[in-house]
């Protein structure tokens, strides 16, 4: 899954990704930046 590092201040792809759902019932995808080790998050679609 790729996302936006904001230390990096580009679109990598994501280490570890994981699909969670937050709080509103959406779904989200979280993992870390392969360069920098950020914490990443990328917000999907409606569930």
């Amino acid at each position: 899954m790729e996302g936006y590092c904001v230390k990096c201040k580009s679109k990598k792809e994501m280490k570890g990704a994981s699909e969670v759902i937050m709080k509103n019932g959406r779904k989200a995808m979280k993992g870390t930046c392969p360069t920098c080790g950020t914490g990443m998050f990328k917000i999907m679609g409606k569930a």
